[in-house]
């Protein structure tokens, strides 16, 4: 018996070995999965040329298996209850990629990846985010332009506890992200642990069909120049020929510059950013390095003959990851683009696909990108050449209030009201946290402009109006400080 179960697992280990070397596949995960670049350029054979050695040692690797297959059996042999096959095998692999301590690397069951293929159709249901995994934390990326998450607050780096009331300590990743999916119109009640603010925050979201529309495009007129700014979302498979489409637009107009903002992008497919690069930046600069497992360096080249003949800057924050910080990277330093905004997101390694042949995969971190200078921003982020931050009403959070806030208290909430109160035209006169009585006419100002009951204090009726006061605010795009520092540069 005992013989029998070692042949089943080692014809299990085969049969993923070769499904490795022979079903490599590069795909993106965005949106409600995890943040990453998946896949090289499509006529990149060094990851076959790879895969086909690790198959010629499998037998060495057999021997070094010996012990998972002894515990397959003990297991099997002396459990209490009986153990699937499959679920120990599935078992296994999920121990050796979390002894990785890599988030991007992960195991998707048939189950998942249906989910997946799902997901880079051209819409979803669900709440709208990119999230991943940070020191064990389902973290949010960023949440996807004019989502559901984005209308309800979710920010860059708040941290998930729990779903619906349930934790989600010790879920993986896809188990997470499966509990925060769901059927449009459906609702969900977040817990998020936001940096910054003492007390977890509530925010519940009305689920939707997140569309994958990931190029805007749009001209300015700015001290006599038009000035053309692109926006992109994610970088998904479709996304480098849009940007042509809307860069040839702009430039049939008569553009005299260009702002590529990348705000809130969590990143996508690797060989979209590249084709991108490809429109800027000339045949004699690199403008991405990749390093190989063995330390190997590879610099990567476009056949433009020269540059733009207009400035270009781009635009970025927390929320700009993985391909977001490939494309500022490239800008600045082959191009000395300036960048605006705040630091980025810092992901600086590339993901791709294995597929185990049955339906299930292996996505693993397989390469580092470098910057064309060979600078790994992993962990750090993109700092900014020109630092902007936006008004203080765009940090605002939301608030979940037991008692109203009223004169003469002080609290930190208390502070993020009239934080909201000035960024919406009214006059506190003070952001320090101290309910005075300047406070107070301007609560009773707003509740009587918002048909609300005028008490002068914030319940949590009222609170829940200034904020969604404020996000409306934010997403009609009004003191982008941001944007209108990156136009200013531009059309210098």
């Amino acid at each position: 018996m005992k013989i029998s179960k070692r042949i089943l697992v080692l014809i299990l280990i085969v049969a993923i070995a070769l499904g490795a070397a022979g079903t490599y596949a590069g795909l993106a995960f965005f949106a409600s999965g995890s943040s990453s670049d998946s896949g090289i350029s499509s006529d990149d054979q060094n990851l076959l040329s790879q895969l086909s050695e690790q198959q010629q040692s499998l037998e060495e690797n057999m021997g070094k298996m010996s012990k998972v297959v002894d515990a397959f059996s003990i297991i099997q042999e002396n459990y209490v209850e009986e153990v699937d096959d499959q679920q120990l095998v599935e078992g296994a692999i999920n121990g050796m990629l979390e002894s990785l301590e890599d988030p991007y690397s992960v195991y998707m069951d048939q189950e998942t990846m249906e989910q997946f293929n799902e997901q880079i159709e051209a819409s979803f249901e669900g709440i709208g985010a990119e999230v991943s995994m940070v020191d064990g934390n389902v973290t949010i990326v960023s949440p996807i332009k004019d989502s559901p998450a984005e209308k309800a607050g979710l920010k860059p780096n708040d941290q998930i506890l729990s779903v619906d009331g349930e934790s989600v300590e010790g879920l993986d990743l896809y188990e997470a992200v499966n509990k925060i999916r769901g059927e449009k119109g459906s609702e969900v009640v977040l817990e998020v642990s936001r940096p910054g603010v003492d007390d977890p925050l509530e925010i519940e979201i009305t689920r939707d069909s997140i569309p994958l529309e990931t190029v805007y495009s749009e001209t300015k007129e700015v001290n006599g120049k038009t000035i053309g700014v692109i926006e992109l979302t994610s970088f998904s498979e479709n996304t480098a020929t849009d940007f042509k489409k809307a860069l040839t637009n702009l430039e049939d107009k008569g553009m005299d510059g260009l702002v590529i903002d990348l705000r809130g992008n969590p990143g996508g497919l690797l060989p979209e950013v590249e084709e991108i690069l490809k429109n800027f930046i000339p045949s004699d600069k690199p403008y991405l390095q990749i390093e190989d497992p063995s330390g190997k360096k590879t610099r990567y080249f476009s056949e433009l003959e020269s540059a733009k003949g207009y400035p270009i800057v781009s635009v970025i924050d927390g929320g700009s990851a993985s391909a977001s910080e490939i494309l500022v990277g490239a800008l600045n330093e082959a191009m000395d683009y300036d960048i605006v905004g705040e630091k980025s997101f810092g992901k600086g390694t590339v993901q791709q696909t294995v597929s185990m042949g049955d339906g299930s995969t292996i996505k693993i971190t397989r390469f580092k990108w470098l910057t064309p200078d060979g600078n790994w921003i992993h962990e750090k982020g993109i700092e900014p050449t020109v630092e902007q931050k936006m008004p203080d009403y765009y940090y605002t959070n939301p608030m979940q209030l037991e008692e109203p806030l009223s004169y003469n208290q002080s609290d930190d909430q208390i502070e993020n009201v009239q934080i909201m109160l000035e960024g919406l035209g009214y006059e506190p006169e003070r952001t320090d946290g101290y309910f005075n009585e300047a406070t107070k006419s301007a609560v009773e100002a707003f509740q009587s402009d918002q048909d609300l009951d005028v008490t002068g204090e914030v319940d949590q009726k009222t609170a829940e109006v200034l904020q969604t006061s404020i996000v409306e605010k934010i997403r009609d795009g009004q003191d982008d400080k941001q944007l209108e520092k990156a136009l200013e540069i531009v059309s210098q």
